[in-house]
């Protein structure tokens, strides 16, 4: 047997190492995820794996900090990085400086990782839309103050209703601290909500890019700022064949940042047609409904006026003329008749007859009247005597008896002294 140089086990597998990585200093392998292990310390440690074999790979914190996409086993991915060799145990893995999915980009990855796990939250639920004002009176604009997005969503406005106050409050739309920022900004402008400042819409927006570009708005951190937002938010972000998980999430999702502005503002120009057409129905409606109120005032009117005290008593009063006049027709009639009637009878010389006989009998019986009037025996030297108010007869006084004698000038009250029967 030759002679070999006989090399220890650490020197052996030093040599290895050596040879291993400076040969796969960066290699791109390609295999399914298996034995994932996600380390307190942000390191991540794994195997990829094919129908044969098996690697070992770790990903270290700074790098698993830039993998957009979650990690599971069962997954296919590929791994880009450097074989290294761990001495002691003869051992070797990939160092990970990046991991891509197989067959999609990470960032198409990443969102729909993100969707569907926002999705079985109920982040996306139609039911949980609040709406939107129908006449927004405050706007505020979560977008870049330098941006061509703001300037196009002014110029909407301005064109199409401006009783709405936009205020604008300068948000990162683009970098890796855009998804706080816009997060953070979402939250202050709804702690506004329920006082006299609150905004009656929240619109986070950008104008076009690549996926990359619009990426902050895939970020979980912005899904629950809107999630959690009491106000209406809107999400306006790149050009209509863009999707963007605040899309999804947002109360409403405009195709641009202009369209926003029309769907969002009511347009002043429809809404003066409107008011118009309805000042005309207005008035059309008011004139049938006081034409229709006059004619039942009129029916009203005549009602009342068959029924009133006036016309009651109009009619009563000209009944009662009419009656009267009848009556006194009717008594004339009768007298004329009864007239008549007695010409008919010859009851003239009858009455003539009867008055004279009536006459010569009231003279025979003032003749005996004055016959028998006392004043004419007091006339002759005679008295009357008077006792209690009447004529009495001189024998019937007696003894103490008062009375009275008088003729046609003088009375004399006298009481009897003495009674003397004369022939006696």
């Amino acid at each position: 047997m030759a002679s070999s140089l006989i090399l220890s086990v650490s020197q052996i597998n030093s040599q290895i190492k050596s040879l291993v990585e400076t040969t796969f200093l960066d290699v791109a392998v390609e295999g399914e995820i298996s034995n994932l292990t996600k380390h307190s310390s942000g390191h991540i440690y794994f195997s990829i794996k094919d129908e044969n074999s098996s690697i070992r790979c770790v990903l270290f914190r700074g790098n698993a900090s830039r993998v957009r996409f979650e990690l599971s086993n069962a997954q296919k991915v590929i791994v880009s990085g450097g074989l290294s060799v761990y001495v002691p145990k003869g051992e070797y893995q990939i160092i990970a400086k990046s991991l891509e999915p197989s067959g999609v980009g990470a960032l198409g990855l990443a969102y729909e990782q993100l969707k569907n796990k926002l999705a079985q939250k109920g982040y996306f639920d139609t039911d949980k839309k609040k709406k939107l004002p129908l006449f927004p009176k405050k706007i505020a604009l979560l977008t870049s103050s330098t941006g061509a997005a703001l300037q196009d969503m002014k110029r909407v406005a301005q064109n199409r209703w401006q009783l709405s106050t936009l205020v604008c409050i300068n948000t990162l739309v683009q970098g890796d601290e855009a998804k706080n920022d816009i997060a953070r900004n979402i939250a202050y402008a709804d702690s506004f909500a329920g006082t006299k400042d609150a905004f009656d819409v929240i619109v986070i927006a950008r104008g076009g890019g690549s996926m990359e570009d619009l990426w902050a708005f895939n970020e979980e951190i912005v899904a629950d700022a809107i999630f959690a937002a009491k106000t209406p938010i809107v999400s306006a972000v790149g050009h209509e064949i863009d999707f963007v998980i605040s899309d999804f999430v947002a109360d409403l999702r405009a195709p641009t940042p202009s369209a926003c502005m029309e769907m969002i503002l009511p347009d002043g120009r429809e809404w003066l047609l409107r008011l118009d057409e309805a000042r005309g129905t207005m008035e059309a409606k008011m004139a049938d409904l006081l034409r229709t109120a006059g004619e039942k005032i009129a029916h009203l009117r005549d009602d009342f006026k068959q029924v009133s005290y006036e016309v009651r008593f109009d009619r009563n009063a000209k009944e009662i003329l009419e009656l009267r006049d009848y009556f006194f027709k009717s008594f004339q009639n009768l007298l004329d008749f009864k007239s008549q009637a007695l010409e008919s009878l010859g009851l003239d010389s009858a009455m003539e007859y009867f008055l004279g006989a009536k006459d010569r009998k009231i003279k025979e019986n003032k003749l005996l009247l004055e016959a028998k009037n006392p004043k004419n025996f007091i006339a002759s030297g005679y008295a009357q005597i008077v006792r209690e108010g009447k004529i009495a007869d001189l024998a019937s006084l007696q003894e103490d008896d008062s009375f009275e004698v008088w003729n046609a000038e003088v009375c004399l009250n006298a009481k009897v002294l003495e009674v003397h029967r004369v022939g006696k």
